[in-house]
């Protein structure tokens, strides 16, 4: 029964993230180009700039989500309402403080904000317009520590809903606003208002729908409770860093060492890439909430039967969504912005290995999540941060642009060599190294198996059709959808992964049938 309502909400979950991510791509690509003709590229840049900088001021949230979120998954699954009492009480507390650190910490940096923002010639109030981000950044914060309730009750497609539903008023409300006024400061404040209005709907929610919330009396956190959670918190500042460093340091050494102009052709991959990677990371990390209720009421075996199913199901969509981002990339930036604007093909080929080395880590990442594990690892991002530069740099003086991502690539196998072997499979599921091993090399060999296969096929294809780019997209598109996945289904078929699905796939389709 604790399965099956797990397996349930995860597709719910998955289902619903899918279609909000689609939608929310959609909308930041539509919203970006009029926003572009309505302001302009320098409207555009004063954006990109300010929300970098207090992006970074998210990192004052320390993880304490997460922490709070992990000891949440116990007291869910066995009902202790009192104990999920206190714990949201103090998640209050701790946003409370949070909140106050990013406003003063924010109203600290506006004397260096010109710096920042250099020469402008748009007649506008830097100043302003900087207070109006960080009172959007505040605002996200605002009453939002119950949705993470909702989220450890695997209920996440409650908020998804809820976010694409805002998304989608919000772009309406601010496009329209900017197509007849061409007043960026209402365009900013409107973003306000309805910030504040999701928080307080999905505090609404919450409270319907765990009428507990609003008890006022709520005893104290158990002090062991606590003391685990700063443990946690202290640690996850380290992963938050060096997730900042790994991510953030990339643009930067091209633009140090080939130009901002580099920069601009990297974005437009980058943007595409990423769209790709969180439409499609969702299916995996929607069943966070399901993994975390596993873990704290199953058995090493039961443990390792669900991992393995949900890593395979993770390797089919790293595959087949590396091997189209591919084939399909370079056709369609020629199409978009122009060959001026394309890459060297030996770029974009490391640029698709490290995204599907980053795909593959989601099931490792999911579980060592949702199991806690956050003090064992805590150096480790801080040691991919360090190899990330030196090794980019290092690479980039003897292969150019492309050794910047080589550099990446490698920075990411202290993730793959030491922590989930060390905390995830050995750990976890009381797994040989060996076999960790094993499996991983053979995932790897049968990607690059299947990458070969599709990519020459479609090289021998377009050669002997010689079509246009928007044609070459179109079937590149059509090969991506066939020949990875048939690949996939004929070495797998027998397999019990692959029934797996295949079976859950049958009763959902004979659920809806019915219903």
């Amino acid at each position: 029964m604790q399965n099956t309502k797990r397996t349930e909400n995860s597709i719910r979950n998955s289902m619903v993230a899918m279609i909000a991510n689609v939608v929310s791509i959609l909308i930041a690509f539509i919203s970006q180009s009029i926003f572009i003709k309505i302001l302009g590229a320098e409207y555009l840049g004063l954006n990109g700039l300010f929300t970098n900088v207090l992006t970074m001021l998210s990192i004052f949230e320390l993880g304490i989500g997460s922490a709070i979120i992990y000891n949440l998954y116990e007291p869910i699954a066995h009902n202790k309402v009192e104990k999920i009492k206190s714990l949201m009480k103090f998640y209050k507390k701790s946003y409370n403080i949070i909140v106050a650190t990013i406003l003063v910490v924010g109203i600290l940096i506006i004397p260096i904000i010109p710096k920042m923002v250099g020469e402008i010639t748009i007649d506008i109030n830097i100043y302003c317009i900087y207070l109006l981000f960080l009172l959007s950044t505040v605002a996200s914060y605002l009453m939002a520590y119950k949705r993470n309730l909702i989220y450890a009750n695997q209920k996440n497609y409650i908020v998804d809903l809820v976010h694409m539903t805002y998304l989608i008023i919000l772009n309406i409300i601010q496009l329209l606003l900017l197509f007849l006024t061409k007043n960026y400061y209402i365009y900013l404040i409107i973003k306000i208002i309805c910030q504040i209005l999701e928080n307080v709907i999905l505090t609404q929610i919450a409270n319907k729908m765990y009428p507990y919330l609003l008890d006022k009396d709520v005893q104290k956190i158990d002090k062991k409770v606590e003391r685990d959670i700063f443990s946690k918190v202290k640690a996850l500042l380290f992963h938050k860093i060096g997730g900042i460093v790994v991510n953030g340091t990339d643009n930067i050494i091209i633009s140090y060492f080939f130009g901002v102009v580099t920069v601009g052709l990297y974005t437009n991959y980058y943007m595409i890439i990423n769209a790709v990677k969180k439409l499609f990371s969702q299916i995996i990390l929607s069943t966070s909430a399901s993994i975390g209720n596993l873990l704290v009421t199953e058995n090493n075996i039961k443990r390792f039967e669900i991992f393995k199913k949900i890593r395979f199901l993770n390797f089919w969509i790293a595959c087949f969504s590396a091997i189209s981002i591919l084939l399909i990339i370079q056709p369609f930036i020629e199409v978009w912005v122009g060959t001026e604007y394309l890459l060297e093909n030996i770029v974009v080929l490391v640029l698709i290995i490290n995204f599907f080395q980053q795909m593959m880590r989601f099931t490792y990442s999911t579980f060592k999540e949702s199991a806690g594990i956050y003090v064992e690892d805590k150096f480790i991002p801080l040691i991919e941060s360090v190899l990330n530069i030196v090794f980019s740099i290092i690479f980039l003086k003897i292969f150019g642009l492309v050794g910047v991502f080589i550099g990446t690539i490698i920075s990411g196998l202290v993730l793959w060599c030491y922590s989930y072997p060390k905390f995830v499979y050995k750990k976890l599921f009381n797994r040989k190294y060996i076999d960790y091993a094993k499996e991983t090399t053979g995932y790897i060999i049968l990607f690059i198996a299947i990458m070969l296969i599709t990519f020459m096929f479609s090289r021998i294809v377009n050669l002997i059709n010689d079509i246009s780019p928007i044609w070459s997209v179109c079937l590149n598109a059509l090969i991506c959808l066939f020949i990875p996945n048939l690949i996939i289904i004929w070495i797998f078929n027998k397999s019990e992964e692959y029934q797996y699905f295949k079976v859950m796939l049958k009763n959902i389709s004979k659920n809806i049938k019915n219903k």
